[in-house]
């Protein structure tokens, strides 16, 4: 019964059979039970059993419902005593989290626990179960959890870090490892410092969600998550942060490794293999290495080669995005998880790692740490996008979602948490389909192996199958897909086969069509003259093409083509172009050509004569060029000698050696001669025109030796230098008068001739380079001798002729010698 604001609870017992745990009660009793909405109260109503037999000794109790206690007082009087539950006293957990409530053994009564929670993030850094920070730089695989006193078989949670800088300064996560009896679970991250994440069992690469013996494995907004539901365990990890919560009722006082013992006590969670409790946690987690094979490097059980600082690294630059954890963005939750051990490890990351952007992972964890706490935060729009994240095609970005999505086959109703996590979630108006099948859906209706939703009723067409969507059964009904019936297709003309192609209308029905394949063609394509190249086309509806040869618009000359403007050469004597007009018979191009011009003029001593094999003639030499002492010009053939008009003692000469033509100049040097001394009328001009001469009245030989240098030229060498020549050159007493008695004409000859004379020898130098020795008469002295005097007219002529020779031939050779010089 209930009376006013206090309830009441009535216990009835009636009569009945009698039996070895129950006695017989001959009435009935109403036992009233109080108790105050604040602190349960109760009383003590006492029972009375008839009869011989007691229920049980003496002071024995037992329970007879919730909270309610039987004692049994004496013989037939049973006590009803209700279990009172006083509120006990909220602890503090030392690592900073709110303590939860269990339930007692009894099931009545309830207690405070500090649950142990472990986290790593970063570079990495480490909040132990009880709550105590410390970075940690290793590059092996190492202990994070597991049973001091083994009670779960193969039990421990386990992480192999990487250094993940070029300078191997510090470390990160990149496999969490969770073993479990017979599986072990590995979550690696795919790319280094991403959120990309793999899942294998026992090496093999699952689909989540995944539920075996066990083990539950799921995502959980941007983490993966494994659960052991049988522990109350809950391990996760995203690739730059991982988390181990478990109960302290089932793990207190129970744990070592990296993580520490859970037992709210920061003193021993710096706990060794051995038992002992290090200096500093640095230290104590190079002692929890586990043979890896990938490491053969890493040896468990070696002390450490350097000593771990566990001072705070100062930043090297103040980072704006760890101000945020200090600041109004994560205010609502510093009074529910301190930031501090959060800051320094953000500001830690922001100097030694700054191009990595490793503080936001500072931020993440925090986050998550504070939605464990049921206080979201929503901070990545904070961080000006360098701490971003981007959802998948169909999700949407939150920081406060439901740990487990609501599904079609899920109800939300379900779910009293007020924990969140952040992650992609379906917009609005939408759910998730199915956990194993991430496709967002208005209704639930049904979705196939093309992901694409579709409602109750719906028929559609997937992997050449007629299906249905259909309520209940396993949604999806298919058919394989029926074709409507087709014409036959022939292929006539060349080069045309027959194919089978998709059909643009119904691509699980291909339709045949007639496809072109030139090389089926027999016609060539003909090879065109000069000028001229192949021009194919395809009439309308054929597949064969239709070759003709079209001119190309150039000339053509010995086979060669020339384009238009371009030089052609016909022969050396023409200058020819390739023009733009068309010869219309022909139809290539016009090649314009005009004769080389010549020069028809040649200066003075040169002709012109044709060249053979040349277009215009060539101005050759042919006369010797001399200047006079005036400086006119003067021609000579080669081996004609002229005297200087103007001085007769100088004479020139031309002569032609090896096709060269060589002129030379005279001089002739007279004789001393005394007009006074010649009796009149004997004065004369010797042979050569310039001296004169008479027959000297002092002396009967005016005959005397004459001395002249000069070149000797003999078969067309020369001397190197000039020699001293001599000849004799006078008059002597000749004349031809009448004899009386001989009624004839008397004559007397004298002539100048040597009287003594010497063989003088010279080295002479020869047009090809060789040298050859010359004699040459050297004359001494020279004297009027007798010589017999011809009678006849013809001697006389002959005589003169010879003279005028030897005189020609005289000159001839002093031209020689002048003009070499």
């Amino acid at each position: 019964t209930t009376s006013g604001t206090t309830p009441t609870v009535s216990i009835t017992t009636t009569s009945g059979t009698t039996s070895t745990s129950v006695s017989p009660v001959t009435s009935t009793t109403t036992t009233t039970i109080s108790t105050s909405t604040a602190r349960p109260t109760a009383t003590t109503t006492t029972v009375t059993i008839p009869g011989s037999s007691t229920l049980s000794t003496p002071g024995e109790t037992w329970w007879i419902c919730e909270c309610l206690k039987a004692v049994c007082i004496e013989d037939d009087k049973i006590q009803v005593v209700p279990v009172v539950c006083d509120p006990p006293p909220k602890p503090t957990c030392s690592n900073g989290l709110s303590p939860v409530q269990v339930i007692d053994e009894d099931g009545c009564c309830w207690h405070w626990e500090c649950d142990c929670y472990c986290t790593g993030w970063g570079d990495p850094h480490y909040m132990t179960f009880d709550g105590l920070y410390y970075s940690y730089q290793g590059n092996c695989t190492y202990v994070l959890l597991e049973e001091i006193n083994k009670k779960v078989d193969n039990f421990g949670v386990y992480i192999d870090n990487y250094h993940c800088d070029s300078r191997d300064v510090v470390s990160c996560p990149r496999t969490l490892i969770v073993r479990h009896e017979t599986q072990e679970v590995r979550m690696t991250t795919v790319t280094p410092n991403t959120m990309e994440v793999e899942v294998t069992v026992n090496k093999q690469v699952v689909a989540l969600p995944y539920k075996k013996f066990g083990v539950l494995i799921y995502k959980s907004g941007i983490n993966n998550v494994v659960e052991i539901p049988e522990l109350k365990m809950n391990v996760t990890y995203n690739g730059l942060v991982f988390s181990i919560k478990i109960p302290y009722s089932l793990f207190g006082n129970n744990t070592q490794g990296q993580c520490g013992t859970c037992n709210n006590n920061t003193a021993d969670d710096c706990m060794l293999p051995n038992g002992m409790v290090a200096e500093n946690c640095e230290t104590m987690a190079d002692h929890w290495q586990v043979v890896d094979p990938s490491k053969p490097q890493c040896s468990p059980g070696l002390v450490p080669t350097r000593s771990p600082s566990t001072s705070t690294v100062q930043p090297c630059k103040e980072s704006a995005i760890c101000e945020l954890l200090l600041g109004s963005v994560f205010e609502p939750c510093h009074s529910v998880v301190s930031p501090d051990k959060y800051y320094a490890a953000c500001l830690f990351d922001s100097c030694v790692l700054p191009n990595l952007d490793l503080e936001c992972s500072s931020l993440q964890i925090y986050a998550a740490t504070c939605a464990d706490q049921s206080v979201c935060i929503d901070w990545r729009s904070h961080t000006n996008g360098v701490c971003s994240y981007k959802c998948p095609s169909g999700k949407e970005y939150r920081a406060c979602g439901p740990i487990q999505e609501t599904t079609c086959k899920s109800s939300q109703q379900n779910e009293t948490s007020t924990r969140q996590v952040e992650g992609c979630f379906c917009p609005n108006g939408t759910m998730l389909y199915d956990p194993s099948i991430n496709v967002c859906v208005k209704t639930c209706g049904c979705v196939g192996m093309d992901m694409i939703p579709r409602e109750f009723g719906e028929r559609f067409t997937v992997g050449c199958q007629d299906c249905i969507c259909v309520e209940g059964g396993n949604g999806i009904v298919c058919e394989p897909h029926k074709c409507p019936a087709q014409n036959e297709t022939t292929c006539d003309g060349e080069g045309f086969y027959k194919v089978i192609v998709v059909n643009s209308e119904d691509a699980c029905c291909p339709i045949s069509s007639c496809k072109c394949n030139t090389s089926l063609c027999t016609a060539n394509a003909p090879k065109c003259s000069p000028g001229f190249e192949v021009q194919s086309q395809i009439p309308s509806g054929k597949c064969c093409p239709v070759y003709q040869c079209v001119p190309k618009g150039v000339c053509v000359h010995g086979n060669a083509e020339f384009l238009p403007n371009s030089p052609v050469f016909v022969d050396k004597c023409q200058n020819c172009f390739c023009s733009n007009n068309v010869n219309a018979s022909t139809q290539l191009n016009i090649i314009s050509c005009e004769h080389v011009p010549c020069s028809t003029v040649c200066q003075p001593g040169y002709e012109l004569q044709p060249v053979r094999g040349e277009c215009c003639g060539k101005c050759v030499q042919t006369k010797c060029v001399l200047r006079t002492v005036n400086n006119s010009s003067l021609l000579l053939s080669p081996g004609e000698f002229k005297n200087d008009p103007n001085n007769n003692c100088t004479v020139y000469s031309c002569v032609n050696i090896h096709d060269q033509f060589i002129s030379s100049t005279s001089e002739i040097t007279c004789p001393a001669f005394n007009e006074e001394s010649c009796k009149p009328g004997t004065i004369a001009f010797l042979p050569n025109g310039c001296c004169r001469t008479c027959a000297p009245l002092d002396s009967p030989t005016p005959c005397s030796v004459r001395r002249r240098t000069d070149f000797i030229v003999y078969r067309g060498c020369r001397s190197l230098e000039r020699v001293v020549m001599t000849e004799c050159e006078g008059t002597c007493g000749t004349f031809s008068m009448y004899s009386v008695e001989a009624n004839s004409m008397d004559h007397s000859c004298s002539c100048c001739r040597e009287s003594k004379s010497t063989m003088k020898e010279v080295t002479l130098k020869c047009p090809h380079g060789h040298s050859i020795k010359h004699k040459y008469m050297y004359v001494e002295s020279c004297s009027c001798q007798e010589t017999a005097c011809s009678t006849s007219q013809s001697q006389e002529r002959q005589s003169r002729e010879e003279n005028d020779t030897a005189s020609a031939l005289n000159r001839l050779k002093r031209a020689i010698s002048l003009a070499s010089k």
